[in-house]
């Protein structure tokens, strides 16, 4: 086997003692150093080979790197390198040169590294050394699978501290290096082919008879919680292409982004599968909501809408006809420009286990606007719609949905 190839990042104008020191602690540990050099001014404290320097860097991303250095603005320095990380990265895995990377920074290098490996695909070993890593990560980690290590103390110079976790890193990095090359030169035995699928605790009934039927079908199901970083996490994997198809049942997060709730995935969300041509079944579930913390923790242009104590810890605040219309058309707008196999689910008896009549979000006016929006957005695409008289929880929608998905997995093979 040849050896494993690992991309060490940092910005050799600050951390070029730290990075020289890691690339031999990889070389020792059996690993070949790819050093990227992500910063903009003149390396310092590193006479090493450097495998893609800071000018390349800086031309991936669009820029110039006399540009930077003249402008003196961190900010778009970091931003930028970060983007001509991402796309030097993505160029040394397409030609297989890639077995992992390994990244040291304070909260700059931070920010470009966690920029760089976050399109990278599932399974391929990242792992950050930083400063920043002992406290709110959300930022760092994204969707992705990167491994974070915490460096104790500042990543400037090497020590008593700075030497022991440096070189735990290096060990780590290069053990998952071999791993995931010793993967990539053998053929891996075929599994059952992955569904991902999108469930909240009111569309839990749909997503687990959905599951049943599928899995009765020869798929193996994920389930995503539609909490914010779960939609995302459905997003990065069917856009790395782990996914055989996508039951996007729990579209709810759309409405924590058109609205101002806790738990939006972005506005990106519902886009992943159809621009990566992955089948979806994708369903309109639990859009009467938006989701608040502690009922004392609602927004005040909040209070006097129709709240819903879920928990002590969650509040659902049940979306307006208007909100409901603007998100019909949204989503509809996504599913017509999908390059995928689409099929929309509309479940004209509520959106929701709370949206049934009888029930405490039930509202048949917001629910007529966002069908009539939803459906009026995708009219002349090549979206097929599931028109069903019940609600989203109703077994036989959920089956009809499976098997739906089933059938555009297999056409599309």
């Amino acid at each position: 086997m040849t050896t494993p190839g690992v991309a060490l990042l940092g910005t050799l104008d600050t951390k070029g003692t730290e990075i020289a020191w890691v690339a031999e602690r990889l070389a020792a540990a059996g690993a070949r150093a790819i050093v990227v050099d992500t910063g903009v001014f003149d390396p310092q404290g590193f006479d090493g080979p450097v495998a893609i320097d800071q000018r390349r860097v800086a031309r991936a991303a669009g820029s110039d790197l006399d540009r930077l250095r003249s402008a003196r603005d961190r900010g778009r320095a970091v931003t930028e390198m970060g983007e001509g990380a991402a796309r030097v990265l993505a160029e040394l895995h397409e030609g297989g040169d890639l077995d992992g990377v390994l990244a040291l920074g304070g909260s700059g290098g931070s920010s470009i590294a966690a920029r760089a490996v976050r399109d990278l695909p599932l399974g391929l070993p990242k792992l950050l050394v930083s400063t920043m890593v002992s406290g709110d990560v959300s930022a760092y980690v994204g969707a992705s699978d990167v491994t974070l290590m915490y460096s104790v103390v500042d990543v400037a110079g090497i020590n008593q501290v700075s030497s022991a976790v440096l070189a735990n890193a290096a060990a780590a990095i290069a053990a998952m290096a071999r791993t995931h090359a010793s993967r990539a030169a053998t053929p891996a035995a075929r599994g059952r082919p992955l569904v991902g699928a999108s469930m909240f605790g009111v569309t839990t009934a749909a997503v687990s008879a959905a599951r049943r039927r599928l899995e009765e079908l020869g798929y193996e199901v994920l389930t995503f919680h539609a909490t914010g970083s779960g939609g995302r996490a459905l997003e990065n994997l069917a856009r790395s292409g782990f996914l055989a198809g996508v039951l996007d049942l729990t579209t709810t997060e759309l409405a924590d982004d058109l609205v101002g709730g806790t738990l939006s995935a972005g506005p990106e969300r519902v886009t992943a599968a159809g621009a990566a041509g992955v089948p979806q079944v994708v369903g309109l579930g639990a859009l009467d909501m938006v989701n608040f913390g502690p009922v004392e923790s609602v927004p005040e242009q909040f209070r006097d809408r129709h709240l819903h104590v879920h928990n002590p810890t969650v509040t659902l605040m049940r979306t307006t006809p208007e909100e409901c219309e603007e998100l019909g058309r949204r989503l509809g707008a996504k599913l017509a420009a999908s390059r995928a196999p689409t099929v929309l689910v509309v479940p004209r008896g509520g959106v929701s286990a709370i949206d049934a009549e009888g029930e405490e979000f039930y509202d048949p006016e917001a629910d007529r606007r966002l069908f009539e929006a939803v459906l009026g957005a995708v009219a002349g695409s090549a979206v097929t719609v599931i028109d069903h008289p019940g609600n989203i929880n109703d077994e036989d929608l959920a089956v009809r949905a499976a098997e739906a998905l089933d059938a555009m997995i297999r056409e599309v093979d």
